[in-house]
């Protein structure tokens, strides 16, 4: 496969018919001062050496060569060959909340924004592993599959919010459920979850489901995001800031509840974390108990890097600068044996 590094620089390639016109504007310019001098054909027996077409050939040489360095300085490219190598790791869904209850700002400046640059650190942390993304509130929805494309789920991290799910809710149970149907069937003990929520659960099959995943391998780890003391959260509606209300209208508090958090955790064989601890401590904890699981080995395929090969173009254009340098414009022995009667000497 063949590609060009720098093609804006084949606009150079427009100076070829400027420097066809000089050429031309030149030529003209010569052949009128010749004839000052006299009748053309009694000017060229006086001048019996000058070849006709010498002149041409050495300004098609420097054409070329001209057309040569653009095309090098555009950097022609080759490459593309598929590659196969071995790689092991650990596939780990990150299950992020986007219920409304995130919004609280018990922690500045706000629960949703702390488990977002969070979440950035932790996949940042884990470029070493297979990551996908699963988020939830009233229901889960698959927000990528299993992947090493790390920038793909940087970016729905940065762009999650509430708004993404119309029914609010925290549906830890069925996050759970979700995570453990996208990893692969073959894989039964090389696969972990990690579960970003202020463990705001109403369902009591949360914990059924996570010792369900956890009889099928999966891993689960819980960070909760948030205080115990909590905070109202607030909303936004028709442009203005208010606080959630409950059907009384009492302003809603929302607690981080930690009892549901660890004991998801210890059902599913894994640990809890408070992001109250710090963003870099709770990385560190999750990876290097992650770093502790059997790896999995699994073929990845990638491109090789483009060779570039402008030095062949250069390298020619050289050598018929060169070439038109060498080249005289007298021809050789034309006329050199011929007097100007058309005698032979």
């Amino acid at each position: 496969m063949l590609q060009l590094e720098h093609p804006e620089h084949l606009y150079a390639l427009l100076l070829l018919p400027l420097l066809g016109l000089f050429f031309w504007a030149a030529w003209t310019a010569r052949k009128r001062a010749i004839g000052r001098f006299g009748n053309h054909s009694l000017m060229e027996q006086l001048m019996p050496q000058v070849s006709r077409y010498r002149q041409y050939l050495k300004f098609g040489l420097l054409m070329l060569a001209v057309a040569l360095l653009v095309v090098g300085w555009a950097n022609p490219q080759y490459g593309a060959k598929l590659q196969k190598y071995k790689r092991k790791s650990v596939d780990i869904i990150i299950a992020f909340d986007l219920s409304q209850s995130m919004l609280a700002t018990d922690i500045t400046p706000s629960r949703l924004e702390r488990a977002r640059r969070f979440g950035q650190e932790l996949v940042e942390g884990l470029r070493a592993e297979r990551l996908g993304m699963v988020v939830f509130a009233g229901s889960a929805f698959l927000q990528s599959p299993i992947t090493t494309d790390y920038n793909a789920i940087q970016l729905s991290l940065r762009s999650a919010s509430p708004d993404m799910i119309g029914n609010q809710g925290t549906a830890i149970a069925e996050a759970i459920e979700l995570a453990g149907e996208s990893f692969e069937d073959n894989n039964k003990s090389h696969k972990a979850l990690i579960i970003i929520t202020d463990g705001e659960n109403h369902e009591e099959e949360a914990l059924a489901a996570a010792e369900a995943a956890a009889e099928e391998g999966l891993i689960l780890y819980t960070v909760g995001v948030g205080t115990t003391e909590g905070s109202f959260i607030t909303i936004r509606e028709n442009g203005r800031e208010m606080y959630k209300r409950d059907q009384q209208g009492n302003p809603v508090r929302s607690r981080l509840n930690e009892a549901v958090l660890r004991d998801i955790a210890k059902v599913g064989n894994g640990n809890y974390f408070n992001l109250s601890a710090g963003s870099d401590a709770v990385v560190n904890a999750l990876k290097e108990r992650i770093d502790k699981m059997e790896k999995r080995a699994f073929e990845q395929r990638s491109f090789s890097e483009f060779e570039s090969s402008f030095q062949w173009f250069v390298g020619i254009a050289i050598l018929l600068l060169v070439l038109e340098f060498l080249m005289p414009y007298r021809s050789s022995g034309k006329g050199r044996n011929q007097n100007l009667f058309g005698e032979n000497a």
